[in-house]
């Protein structure tokens, strides 16, 4: 099967469309776009996926704790798919961990807060060796 049969040709298109038009997009249409494109281009997009989510969270959400942890684990997740497909991006994954951690502890997660904690630990004994 080709890879690229699951993929909305249309969605790609208007998302690129969306990010090279005039101007500088609205974060939310820049989330949306990245979405789309880091499907077809992971290694150009899912840095800036990563990114854009942690500033949706922390700008568009900081009223809606539940929403924002949500964005941070999106964002951890695509992290984390950078850091498989590069692995020395791993300050990406640890900049998205941080921010997830901060919005666990806003929000008194304890048993999450200290898994992110130890998976940060594990990246900086890692970067150590």
């Amino acid at each position: 099967m080709n890879p690229s049969a699951h993929i909305n040709h249309h969605a790609v298109l208007r998302a690129r469309v969306a990010l090279l038009g005039s101007g500088k997009p609205p974060l939310d249409q820049r989330v949306a776009a990245y979405r789309v494109l880091a499907q077809v281009s992971p290694l150009a997009y899912l840095p800036l996926l990563a990114i854009a989510l942690g500033k949706y969270a922390r700008r568009e959400f900081a009223d809606r704790p539940d929403i924002a942890a949500a964005l941070h684990a999106e964002s951890v997740a695509a992290a984390r798919r950078v850091c498989a497909l590069e692995p020395e991006r791993g300050e990406l994954l640890v900049h998205s961990l941080t921010l997830y951690r901060e919005q666990l502890i806003h929000m008194d997660r304890q048993e999450e807060v200290r898994a992110v904690e130890l998976e940060l630990t594990t990246l900086f004994q890692a970067d150590q060796r």
